[in-house]
């Protein structure tokens, strides 16, 4: 596909000069029906590689995105490229003319976009519509979401590699901003991707400057915080920890003279769209929420984001950070840090599972022989629908079920302890997985290398020297810390293998220790001295 051909559709459909770093590429793969990873940064032009190829490409162009406003913010962008196709949505906020309206649409060709939630395409005459429409391009936005190793990982998500093979395999792009290597692995697992290119433009954020302040009390640490947010320069995002702590610094704030705003997931729906919207249009100060406040805020000049109490990944925090600075002017990333935070985070991290509860989930699925819907699990078991749905979750990750349109069905026949036992092995992966993210983000909040190298090693991406832009590069500690990298026998970036673990790759390098991540496993960190007295690792190619 000569590269001028894409290059002269992008200029006459939606009158862009220059393609970035990667949307080219991208591009390119999708119109010789080659799956598409593509890992870019928040506000580096995700969406204009599907929109390119779903313009370009015969067939609909089916966009799962996980928020409705998401889907409105997406749409806008198409609605100011006259020239281009037109798209249309479908969710829970559409009444039944609305609905068909989309439809007939879709139908007549008027519109070549759809965008819907996951949540849709678990229902039948949605998928079936969709496969008499002929899907040309799947786009699967926020990908991270369909791993377990993703941040933000969503189990509606699960069904799309389903729902992916009964629309016939249709070309397929997975979009995310934060798409560390094993969670590019799992998608490409999940969704069943053929031999993927996977595209990963530059993660870093020069423009946004990073600080962790370190606290030794809870008092001190408020008190820090207060002091720093009213001499930033703003708008600005304040994320806290919990409800409670989102609406006591909203009002302490408010005494200080700012105009703050709560938001989470305990308010109203009106509230919180009133709070999103008065953000958006500049008549708020900062905004003052808990992670529940995410996707689909698209304000360029978004000047500080400041955490009140640390994240649970560097996965998490790297897509909080991320909303700042997207005009690319300069902007401020500030941790506030104690060590006793992660106390707190550790306690959810430690899930435990029922082992009775999966063994009559699974005795039940397997003995209805047909498939069983969660609701119907439900009133079987005499549970709430969120048990169930964990239970089943669970039960879908260990291999003992699948999930089909029309409900859950097991993989083999086996005996219920042991579907359970497969269950509780998945979920002990699970919290494996969440505590080795969560020793990650305190070795970036507590390293003295350079804070940017620590971030970037951990989506594999290699700084090089330092970024002269964070607090450990201001205070000369980096430095010191950075010449062990070049010299060290196992340098960032590397492949290992390990006895016991299995294949790795190296993501940090200090002076007395490394950082390996193993997929069975996780981030592991190891005493260089140990791995080299006793061989535990070796280099592979």
């Amino acid at each position: 596909m000569p590269a001028s051909r894409i290059a002269d559709a992008a200029r006459e459909l939606f009158g862009w000069e220059d393609l970035r770093e990667g949307q080219e590429a991208s591009v390119d793969a999708l119109l010789h029906g080659r799956d598409v990873i593509a890992v870019m940064p928040t506000g580096a032009g995700k969406s204009a590689v599907y929109q390119l190829a779903g313009a370009m490409l015969d067939g609909v162009t089916v966009v799962v995105s996980p928020l409705i406003a998401l889907q409105m913010d997406q749409l806008n962008q198409l609605a100011e490229s006259p020239k281009a196709p037109a798209g249309v949505a479908l969710n829970s906020a559409l009444g039944v003319t609305a609905l068909e309206e989309a439809w007939e649409g879709l139908t007549d060709g008027t519109a070549r976009y759809l965008f819907l939630a996951p949540e849709q395409l678990a229902k039948d005459d949605v998928v079936d519509r969709l496969r008499d429409l002929a899907v040309g391009l799947l786009v699967i936005d926020e990908a991270h979401c369909v791993a377990s190793w993703g941040h933000d990982f969503r189990p509606d998500y699960l069904r799309l590699g389903e729902v992916r093979e009964r629309l016939g395999r249709p070309t397929t792009v997975a979009l995310t901003a934060t798409g560390a290597e094993p969670v590019r692995l799992e998608i490409v697992e999940r969704l069943q991707l053929r031999d993927p290119l996977v595209v990963v433009t530059g993660v870093d954020r020069p423009n946004i400057d990073l600080e962790v302040r370190r606290a030794t009390t809870d008092s001190d640490k408020r008190a820090a915080l207060l002091e720093l947010i009213p001499t930033l320069e703003r708008p600005g995002l304040v994320y806290a920890a919990t409800r409670r702590e989102a609406e006591e610094l909203t009002e302490e704030l408010r005494e200080l003279g700012l105009r703050a705003e709560t938001y989470h997931a305990g308010l109203s729906a009106k509230e919180r769209t009133r709070v999103h919207e008065a953000f958006l249009d500049g008549e708020a100060d900062a905004v003052v929420a808990t992670n529940a406040f995410g996707m689909g805020i698209d304000k360029p000049d978004v000047r500080f984001v400041v955490h009140a109490s640390v994240p649970e990944s560097l996965d998490a925090y790297y897509q909080e950070i991320g909303r700042s600075g997207r005009d690319g002017e300069p902007a401020s990333a500030v941790l506030f840090y104690r060590s006793e935070d992660l106390g707190l985070r550790k306690y959810f991290v430690a899930r435990g599972t029922d082992a009775a509860k999966l063994r009559a989930a699974y005795g039940a699925i397997a003995e209805a022989g047909r498939p069983l819907r969660s609701k119907e699990l439900a009133e079987q078991l005499d549970l709430s629908a969120r048990t169930v749905t964990g239970l089943v979750n669970l039960l879908v990750e260990g291999g003992a079920v699948r999930l089909t349109r029309k409900g859950a069905v097991p993989i083999a026949r086996l005996d219920a302890a042991d579907a359970a036992g497969r269950a509780e092995e998945a979920s002990e992966r699970r919290e494996r997985i969440e505590q080795s993210r969560l020793d990650f983000m305190r070795r970036y909040a507590e390293t003295r290398d350079c804070r940017r190298r620590v971030l970037l090693g951990y989506f594999g991406e290699d700084l090089g020297g330092l970024c002269g832009s964070c607090d450990t590069c201001r205070a000369g500690t980096a430095e010191e810390a950075g010449q062990h990298d070049a010299a060290a026998p196992f340098p960032s970036g590397s492949a290992v293998e390990h006895s016991e673990w299995g294949h790795g790759s190296v993501v940090d390098v200090e002076a007395d220790r490394i950082t390996v991540f193993f997929e069975s496993q996780g981030y592991k960190v190891l005493a260089l001295e140990s791995v080299l007295e006793h061989e535990l690792l070796t280099r592979v190619g």
